[in-house]
């Protein structure tokens, strides 16, 4: 058995953030469409770290990517980052494993790309200033994306820790080329916004009703199992996009307590979902209807992203004769 191996310097040299987004939102459509076959992730806990071990299988036959991701979750990692990853492709015409691949490079840019396309579908055309809460490694690869969607003018970028918010405002204003500023608190943050990322492991919410203009679109892609990042008015009042009803709703470790407890709570219902992300792409599903209107894309990661990321990888690997084979 011959198996192709792709380290992350692979991953990253191989896989283009340009091309992600629009391959993102064809899978997404085909998930939406029910194409793609995609179960809900399940996890194994590791409790004491407050962390566990992720499994994301899914199969799109329109990228031809049969593909299992699995990938840890350790939100307290100081030294090594906080999602490591890999993808394991098998050959889709008879599931011989095929390629091994270094997942934590596409875990945080499929995540970002996500964000990217609920930007460019849900965001009002005039919107100038982002705003990024989080000072991960999400924070960078979402202010390094979003920008492409939208002209902004200035971005800020708020975390509970202001010094880091200080380092990573720095090093994103060489990269990004914009005013980029850091912002001392989220709050001042959410207020200045008319296109928000939270990319947080907050147990309380970092985005609330009371801080957001009229008109703002919000991208949510925080997870936390004791917790939520954006409060239930908000939920309340927007208008809400989800990459999967059924992932998002699925309980833990797959769904969002974001929409959850809202709806535990009696705050929404279930058909406050407004649409799937790949319904607004396929253009079943409209999404903004009016300036003012408040939307929220509320991300939990599914597997079928994964798999636009691996296709990207693979076409571009074989086009370069790139990686290693091994017998195995």
């Amino acid at each position: 058995m011959h198996v192709l191996i792709l380290t992350r310097d692979d991953v990253t040299t191989l896989l283009d953030p340009g091309m992600l987004v629009d391959a993102l939102g064809r899978a997404m459509a085909d998930l939406s469409a029910e194409r793609a076959s995609m179960p809900a992730r399940i996890a194994a806990r590791v409790a004491e770290h407050d962390g566990g071990l992720f499994a994301m299988p899914a199969f799109v036959p329109s990228l031809e990517v049969l593909e299992s991701k699995l990938v840890s979750l350790f939100p307290h990692n100081l030294d090594t980052p906080t999602h490591q990853a890999v993808i394991l492709c098998f050959n889709p015409d008879n599931g011989t494993p095929s390629v091994l691949m270094d997942a934590t490079y596409i875990t945080e840019m499929r995540t970002a790309a996500g964000s990217a396309l609920a930007t460019r579908l849900l965001a009002r055309d005039d919107a100038t200033v982002l705003a990024v809460l989080g000072t991960g490694v999400q924070a960078r690869s979402h202010a390094r994306l979003v920008v492409s969607e939208r002209p902004f003018d200035q971005i800020l970028i708020a975390g509970r820790d202001p010094e880091k918010a200080e380092r990573v405002a720095a090093e994103l204003t060489n990269d990004i080329g914009r005013n980029v500023e850091a912002v001392p608190d989220i709050e001042s943050a959410v207020e200045r916004a008319q296109v928000i990322c939270a990319a947080t492991h907050s147990p309380q919410p970092v985005v609330r009703r009371g801080w957001i203009q009229l008109g703002t679109h919000i991208n949510s892609v925080g997870y936390n199992t004791a917790g939520r990042e954006i409060d239930a008015a908000t939920v309340a009042d927007a208008l809400v996009v989800v990459e999967s009803r059924a992932a998002a709703l699925a309980p833990p470790p797959s769904g969002s307590n974001d929409l959850l407890w809202p709806i535990r709570d009696g705050a929404i219902d279930q058909s406050h979902i407004h649409a799937e992300i790949g319904e607004l792409v396929a253009g079943s599903t409209t999404g903004r209807t009016t300036p003012d209107q408040i939307t929220l894309y509320k991300s939990v990661g599914v597997g079928v992203q994964d798999a636009a990321a691996a296709a990207l990888v693979l076409e571009a690997a074989r086009q370069q004769g790139a990686g290693t084979n091994f017998d195995l």
